[in-house]
């Protein structure tokens, strides 16, 4: 297993490379910026970037999950029921990445937007159970992702609340590593530290604690902030709208 992490400042966002130094096979999730950091990464490992997928259709910054995907050969991925103007490899709940020793199993964890998904990852070379869960702006250290920005923040949470029941079910001592950490206009109550646990967030994040739905609702719908500057507009182009 291979893994960098990534933290940008301008927009606040953590993305990542991972993948199988013995067979030569990464991913990049999340992109932000210039692709050279990736590139280069990469390369420096001795790894071909296979796979570059965005969490989600992101409203707070332009992606560069395409142009990455153009510039290295790689498919770029999202959801299945992502609704964006250009041809992406289409994954399922449940479907596997294959990247040599290392497997990256898809869950749709929807709420922050319709289309959301965070990686199961695997590292088959220490073990058949996964290490660490890419969660995007679904679960993040000390919070879980705003709701309203591509639904109704009712509508959000409610699929929010699902999403966060299954991500329950994975063990504690999973990492969890999210795509953004304190600064980021996409969650509240963030913590600067920019990795966790599941069994450290089940016991100590307020949000992730809450085991009743329409008390759920009630938190993540109540003093949300003020939205990305330009969200609607960000979101359509990086779902294919001219801009």
């Amino acid at each position: 297993m291979i893994l960098r992490q990534f933290l940008h400042t301008d927009p606040v966002a953590a993305s990542y490379l991972f993948g199988c130094g013995g067979k030569a096979s990464a991913a990049v999730v999340d992109p932000v910026g210039d692709i050279a950091p990736y590139v280069e990464a990469a390369r420096a490992t001795g790894m071909r970037i296979l796979y570059v997928v965005d969490t989600h259709i992101h409203a707070d910054h332009i992606s560069a999950g395409r142009a990455l995907a153009e510039a290295t050969g790689a498919e770029y991925v999202l959801f299945e029921g992502a609704e964006a103007g250009f041809p992406f490899r289409r994954v399922k709940d449940g479907e596997v990445l294959g990247l040599g020793n290392v497997t990256a199993t898809v869950m749709h964890t929807p709420g922050h937007t319709p289309e959301h998904l965070s990686l199961l990852v695997t590292d088959r070379t220490r073990s058949a159970e996964p290490w660490f869960v890419l969660t995007g702006h679904t679960l993040m250290v000390g919070d879980l992702g705003r709701t309203e920005l591509a639904s109704s923040a009712e509508d959000g949470a409610r699929a929010l609340f699902s999403s966060v029941r299954r991500l329950k079910e994975l063990p504690d001592h999973i990492e969890v590593l999210p795509g953004a950490y304190s600064g980021s206009v996409c969650g509240r109550s963030l913590s600067g530290k920019p990795t966790s646990t599941i069994g450290f967030e089940r016991r100590f994040n307020k949000a992730f604690r809450i085991e009743d739905e329409g008390e759920f609702i009630t938190a993540m719908t109540a003093d949300i902030p003020p939205p990305p500057p330009e969200a609607a507009r960000t979101r359509a182009v990086n779902a294919g709208a001219k801009s």
